[in-house]
């Protein structure tokens, strides 16, 4: 895939205080060291399916593209190898700014519409938040009518074959209501994406 360049803005149009904020956090505090080896770039195995690299990532955040940044299918499609973080010489925790990047195009709805994985990111979360666990076939469920009714329809087979065969359950999964109310502390103190 060819990778997509974003629009030259002008320098009014670039959010400094997003790289910034970035580098603030625990996940990004090494950014501005970046030498744009590309060495990320090339150890990440999914990054000829991404519209810019991981490489390309860390210098438009440090840029201020905060938009072009939070509305590309690149921080989706890391698959948390850690491969780049690994092979960092800056020792730049590039998968740690993956997840930071996707908490925030979440929070603030950068999120590419339809795209199922930010989408089943935040079913879970709100989920788990809810209930402390998972039912995966309402979270599957949901996931399916927000990103296309059709997929309903060509999912519908392999759904009743998982729940024939015992593998998935329709009953409504949770922890005690204790529990539930602990947990619900934990994540609002962690600052969780569906606050």
């Amino acid at each position: 895939m060819e990778e997509i360049r974003p629009k030259i803005k002008f320098e009014q149009q670039l959010k400094r205080d997003f790289s910034y904020k970035v580098a603030e956090t625990l996940w990004g505090k090494n950014v501005f060291t970046c030498i744009q080896c590309g060495n990320c770039s090339g150890v990440c195995p999914t990054s000829i399916y991404m519209d810019y690299t991981p490489r390309r990532i860390v210098a438009m955040v440090r840029e201020g593209l905060k938009e072009d940044v939070l509305k590309s299918t690149t921080i989706w499609l890391c698959s948390s190898c850690y491969s780049c973080t690994a092979h960092c010489p800056q020792g730049i925790k590039i998968t740690d700014v993956m997840y930071g990047l996707k908490r925030m195009a979440i929070e603030e709805g950068y999120y590419p519409k339809n795209f199922p994985i930010p989408i089943l990111a935040k079913d879970f979360y709100d989920m788990v938040r809810e209930n402390g666990r998972i039912t995966e076939f309402v979270l599957a469920t949901k996931l399916l009518i927000k990103t296309g009714m059709r997929r309903v329809m060509a999912y519908m087979p392999v759904g009743m074959n998982l729940w024939r065969t015992g593998r998935t359950s329709l009953k409504k999964e949770q922890i005690s209501n204790k529990g539930r109310k602990e947990l619900k502390k934990l994540m609002a103190f962690q600052g969780g994406v569906g606050r």
